[in-house]
């Protein structure tokens, strides 16, 4: 709904776009309260904010300059409802989503800045949520999406998708993508511990870069590969009660062998270039757990060394946790404590729950139960919502039983 609108509108108009879209949810809360749910809630807002948009154009059309490449349509009531129809069809609505992305892009800002931006404008994200995900404060996310907006305002015209060079942008909008499907996967949201509307966006998002020629490279391939081993896994992250399982936790049986087959395809197909990226090494970790029948019948060596390539390529407190975790399923919890206590930046992890629960699951194998239920304690005060406290406190039950 904004890419369509900031279409129409014009990017200098982006906060008019916004309230459009707010307005039509709004409209949504009032309406569906009376008259229940519509059959098909989405296309009923984009008629609602289809025609709000047109109200807008008729009214404002001799106050206010729209998109600089569709004022002289718009002027006219007999060409504005057409150009407004056209800009909501389903085609163009995809193409406006993926021109917005890379608009969101621009050179001018720094690379976090603009993921920001995609995520906020595009993907519906609050500061609180992209702090989380950046594991950064809130103030300077807030700071970098009214710097990206202003900077978009002063563009006036949009990412040419015919006619323009995708690939200083194009980092930036796998980033984007890949931290919204994280946050479906396992996100910091209070809504839950896993949102599967939100790995489904990012997996479409990912879909529409592989389909265009000039942003089909082999990182997007990988990307796509990552996201779809990992949702293969979804139906046993929450038990029909909503309770978290873990990897170490999960009923394989219950993964999804239809996605797995299609992330090992796009891995493949991925691998057709001389590119490596970080979403190559990720997939080939997902693709490795997705191979193993039992945590016990894992590779541990394989993951361990795509770890050592990964931190390599591209460090990160997060990776460096997760390489910690596979060398304690190797070598023991005494190495596994040693590796995540030697973490390089890792009061960057200070607000991430899964350090201390991390610490807290080696203590337990080790005995040391009263250790180990501190630090779960510690992980519960940094939960980020229901399913991940209940989660986090049975370990907690679970030592003090012991």
């Amino acid at each position: 709904m904004t890419a369509s609108l900031t279409r129409l509108f014009g990017v200098h108009n982006l906060a008019l776009a916004e309230d459009v879209v707010q307005d039509a949810f709004c409209r949504a809360m009032e309406v569906w309260k009376i008259r229940g749910i519509p059959p098909n809630p989405s296309a009923w807002l984009m008629t609602t904010a289809r025609n709000r948009a047109l109200d807008l154009i008729r009214r404002e059309r001799t106050a206010r300059t729209f998109a600089p490449e569709l004022t002289r349509l718009l002027e006219t009531e007999w060409t504005a409802a057409a150009v407004v129809d056209e800009a909501f069809t389903t085609q163009v609505a995809l193409d406006e989503q993926l021109r917005m992305m890379f608009s969101c892009c621009h050179p001018d800002l720094a690379e976090d800045a603009q993921i920001a931006l995609v995520l906020n404008i595009l993907c519906g994200f609050g500061a609180p949520e992209i702090a989380a995900a950046f594991l950064t404060g809130r103030a300077a996310i807030e700071k970098r999406i009214s710097r990206g907006k202003k900077v978009l305002a002063a563009c006036r015209t949009l990412f040419d998708l015919a006619d323009a060079d995708f690939v200083p942008r194009l980092s930036a909008v796998h980033r984007a993508v890949y931290l919204l499907f994280s946050e479906g996967y396992h996100g910091a949201s209070v809504e839950g511990a896993v949102r599967v509307e939100l790995c489904d966006e990012a997996m479409r998002l990912a879909a529409l870069l592989r389909e265009h020629p000039a942003t089909a490279t082999p990182a997007t391939w990988a990307l796509s590969a990552l996201m779809a081993l990992h949702a293969a896994r979804l139906p046993s992250r929450l038990d029909p009660a909503g309770e978290l399982h873990a990897l170490l936790d999960q009923d394989r049986s219950a993964w999804d062998h239809a996605l797995i087959a299609e992330g090992r395809a796009l891995l493949e197909q991925s691998a057709r270039g001389d590119e490596l990226t970080a979403y190559h090494l990720e997939a080939a970790i997902a693709a490795v757990h997705a191979d193993s029948r039992s945590l016990e019948d894992t590779d541990w060596d394989a993951i361990i060394a795509i770890y050592d390539r990964l931190l390599a390529l591209a460090p990160s407190p997060v990776v460096a946790l997760n390489r910690a975790i596979a060398v304690a399923q190797r070598d023991g919890a005494d190495r596994g404590i040693a590796e995540l206590e030697g973490i390089a930046d890792r009061e960057r992890l200070d607000a991430y729950p899964f350090y201390p629960a991390a610490l807290g699951e080696l203590e337990s194998r080790r005995g040391n139960m009263a250790r180990a239920g501190e630090q779960f304690r510690a992980a519960v005060r940094l939960a980020r919502n229901e399913p991940e406290r209940r989660f986090l406190e049975k370990r907690v039950r679970s030592c003090e039983d012991r």
